[in-house]
């Protein structure tokens, strides 16, 4: 299991299309993604999950990966909501 903490850069936070973005992405990967925000743990390859957490531009999450591919989604994923999933 590897995770990292990140800032959600997005203007208008995890809405629809970055939330479609990152749980395509994260559905390329064999290993469970989960997102940390606050108490709650949001599976990430759910589009509808991530938008229902309602995560907020400037909000720290911890993305956790834990399977056979985790470093490869962990530094994927990261560079994905890093670089603002499409919008910034």
């Amino acid at each position: 299991m590897v995770s990292k903490t990140l800032t959600v850069v997005n203007p208008s936070g995890l809405h629809l299309r970055p939330a479609g973005v990152l749980s395509q992405t994260a559905m390329k990967f064999k290993c469970d993604v989960i997102i940390e925000c606050g108490e709650k743990r949001i599976v990430a390859k759910s589009v509808l999950n991530v938008m229902a957490a309602g995560i907020k531009c400037g909000t720290e999450i911890n993305l956790i990966c834990d399977g056979e591919d985790e470093a490869d989604a962990l530094a994927t994923l990261t560079k994905a909501i890093e670089d603002g999933l499409g919008e910034k």
